[in-house]
């Protein structure tokens, strides 16, 4: 059994560097907003995922602005709030995604109401000490100078010495003093996210004193019953010990210092309990109301934060304190970042990306694997493509369920890139190389084959194989009139000379009206007109070709006489005849299996053959079937001029055959030869009514307007109306039988 070859032409491995560069653009960040947008895909594809803990945002909206009124804010409801939450909801911890700063007040306040806001809300805290209020690196004072912009003392960018780094905006005392009062830091690393998404946050932040926690880590320590003394930090991580130095939380760092935020669900989601801030005081106010409905509906209210970490955070839009997160594309309120790093921190359902030496694996192995698959020619060409795309089908499903089941982060833009570039750069460099390669068939074999039968044996791209079909064409033969004798009066090198002068201006035509050239048998031409490619015309075209032939003959007898001393005196005579036929024949590859051509077969070519040899015996130089000229005629119109010659029974078939003459292009024939052909069919009549006189003198008439009269026009022996003149006489001496139907019987092929 015969093995299908693959085609690969190894200068493609070339291209190896692309994926190396799709690489080193993932490993120099150039990549992250389109790896961040693939996150984005990766969320919406997994969906929600329940967190075993409750999370409450208690929104500060348009309803609780309009409560707290001007700032700094009546610090007092903020007291009332978190103080009934704690003891009336039992929340498990409060905190706060805003700074209670000193820096922002307005004059309408007064400062005296102010401050014993401030001192009512910091019994609140002191007294509780589950709430935790919010700091920020911002502008104002630092330690290291004045008026400065603090700087968060990133590890990854060098600020490691503790007694040099900035201090976050603290809140404003009495809120939180130097021994009582929890803080966290509510700052993201939006540098390392690369967008506005808030995906990393740093996790601690060294300072002269102590350690700040985030946020979110300390809401887990509350939860947890735990205080700063239990947090470990390592370099790659972060350990929260009880007191018995078991580890219950086990956090992954990043550059020493951020953690990637889980997204559980999009804001507003069922599975967080979401409030006013304004319900709360509400609620907290009909606690001590007279009306018993009032008060169970209040209790009501607060039973809905039993065990939550309840975060306090702005939420309207004139606070500014918005961004789009994984899930949501129009921006929503920051706040919720806080809920699930919590949930991310408590669940332990921590983010994971593959080590850099993986990722560099799988853009490299999966470009090269679908690369080489997608440019595999041959017959496995489009098998190879198909297992290309099913391979990066496979490739993205296969990520998409790591992130969903196991929170692993796999690659896709340097993968994907670097697969689709390749393959894209490939497979122009394989058409190029494919175009050159058929341009190189086509010069080679278009010389030996029409240039319609080697476009579709290159586009094809299949082996030609024996067999035929069946179809109607129109068969085109040509000879050149005693060819012998030219043979007898030149040398070979001047004959071949001739032939290739003669046979090169035959063939150009041929192919120029849509034929194809099927072989030459010495100075012989033979081509079909309708296959391989089909041409609703083609007796039409056949017709208009050996006109053309005709007169391009005619010209190259004019070129040659210009070149005497070339030429024998026969080559200024030479004529070639021509036979055309219309019918049914198998067309195909037809010889042995190991050597063949596409050609013609049948009778109908047979009968084209005998056309032309049959051209001889009228006196004609372009013969047809009546089959061909009806076919002309209903495709063409009349714009071919044909001349009956009668009805003919050729060698080897029984029928009589109706014969013409291809006279000429209606606006190319002359009066003087429409004349004659109106003379030459009058001549018909008399001739089939066996009034052999009548036809004798018609003929004669008609003869005397050929547009071919012999001694006149060179090569020319004869003509159609001396032909019937001889035959006529020949009847007069011998009549046919009775019987006669007017065929002449050919006793030559």
């Amino acid at each position: 059994m015969a093995r299908s070859k693959i085609s690969l032409d190894w200068k493609f491995l070339l291209l190896a560097p692309v994926p190396l560069l799709w690489c080193l653009a993932n490993y120099s960040g150039g990549l992250q907003k389109l790896e961040n947008a693939l996150m984005e895909v990766r969320y919406r594809v997994r969906g929600e995922i329940d967190a075993p803990v409750k999370i409450a945002y208690v929104n500060v909206d348009t309803r609780a602005l309009q409560a707290l009124g001007e700032r700094p804010w009546n610090r007092e409801k903020f007291g009332f709030a978190a103080q009934a939450l704690i003891e009336h909801g039992h929340a498990r911890a409060v905190g706060f995604d805003f700074v209670f700063s000193a820096l922002a007040r307005s004059e309408l306040v007064d400062p005296k109401r102010e401050m014993q806001g401030n001192l009512s809300f910091g019994r609140v805290i002191k007294n509780c000490p589950n709430i935790v209020l919010g700091v920020q690196y911002t502008t104002g004072q630092a330690v290291t100078q004045q008026d400065a912009i603090r700087s968060f003392p990133l590890l990854r960018r060098g600020f490691s010495d503790r007694t040099k780094n900035d201090i976050p905006e603290m809140p404003q005392y009495p809120l939180v003093g130097p021994t009582w009062g929890r803080v966290g830091l509510i700052d993201v690393d939006y540098d390392y996210g690369g967008d506005e998404v808030q995906r990393w946050v740093p996790l601690f932040a060294h300072t002269v004193n102590p350690t700040l926690l985030h946020l979110s880590l300390a809401l887990v320590l509350v939860d947890l019953g735990l205080d700063e003394q239990s947090v470990r930090i390592s370099d790659d991580h972060i350990d929260l010990v009880r007191p018995d130095g078991r580890a219950v939380v086990h956090i992954p760092l990043t550059e020493r210092q951020l953690l990637e935020a889980n997204w559980f669900a999009p804001w507003g989601s069922f599975n967080d309990l979401h409030t006013s801030l304004a319900d709360v005081l509400i609620a907290n106010e009909q606690l001590e109301s007279p009306d018993e409905r009032a008060r169970a509906q209040a209790q009501r209210y607060f039973a809905g934060f039993q065990d939550a970490i309840v975060l306090v955070g702005p939420t309207d839009s004139l606070l500014q304190d918005l961004a789009p997160t994984p899930f949501d594309r129009r921006p929503v309120p920051k706040v919720g970042v806080h809920g699930n790093l919590v949930k991310t921190i408590r669940s332990g359902l921590f983010l994971h990306h593959t080590p850099p030496s993986v990722d560099l694996l799988l853009t490299v192995g999966l470009t090269l694997v679908v690369s080489f698959l997608w440019i595999i020619g041959g017959a496995k060409g489009l098998r190879s493509k198909l297992t290309a795309v099913l391979l990066l089908v496979a490739f993205v499903y296969f990520a998409l369920t790591f992130f969903r089941d196991y929170h692993l982060v796999v690659p896709l833009a340097a993968p994907l890139g670097g697969a689709f570039s390749t393959s894209f750069i490939a497979l122009i460099w394989q058409v190029i190389k494919e175009e050159k390669q058929k341009g190189r068939i086509k010069g080679m074999f278009g010389t030996y084959l029409s240039p319609e039968l080697v476009n579709r044996m290159v586009e094809s791209n299949q082996d030609p194989q024996l067999g035929g079909h069946e179809e109607i064409i129109t068969a085109y033969f040509s000879d050149i009139q005693s060819f012998s004798t030219f043979s007898e009066k030149m040398t070979a090198a001047r004959l071949v000379e001739l032939m290739n002068e003669y046979l090169t201006a035959c063939t150009d035509i041929i192919q120029e009206e849509g034929g194809t050239l099927d072989k030459y048998i010495g100075d012989a031409v033979v081509a079909m007109f309708g296959a391989p490619i089909t041409l609703p015309d083609h007796a039409y075209r056949a017709c208009v070709s050996t006109l053309r032939v005709q007169q391009q003959i005619g010209e190259l007898r004019e070129k040659w006489k210009g070149e005497t001393d070339r030429w024998p005196d026969i080559v200024f005579k030479l004529r070639a005849r021509l036979g055309l036929n219309t019918g049914p024949a198998i067309i195909g590859n037809m010889g042995s299996r190991s050597r063949f051509s596409y050609t013609m077969m049948g009778d109908n070519v047979n009968l084209a053959a005998r056309m032309e040899s049959g051209a001889k015996s009228w006196g004609v130089y372009i013969m047809c079937t009546e089959a061909t000229k009806q076919h002309c005629e209903h495709h063409g119109g009349d714009r071919i001029v044909f001349r009956p010659l009668g009805r003919i029974v050729v060698m080897g078939r029984s029928q009589p055959v109706p014969v013409y003459e291809v006279t000429g292009l209606k606006e190319n024939v002359t009066a003087q030869t429409r004349e004659c052909l109106g003379l030459f069919e009058q001549g018909l009549t008399k001739y089939y009514g066996r009034d052999w006189d009548g036809a004798r003198q018609l003929f004669r008439q008609s003869a005397e307007l050929e547009p071919l009269i012999p001694g006149k026009a060179p090569g020319v022996k004869t003509s159609p109306s001396l032909v019937y003149v001889a035959i006529c006489e020949q009847y007069e001496h011998k009549p046919p039988p009775e019987n006669w139907d007017g065929a002449y019987v050919m006793t030559e092929k």
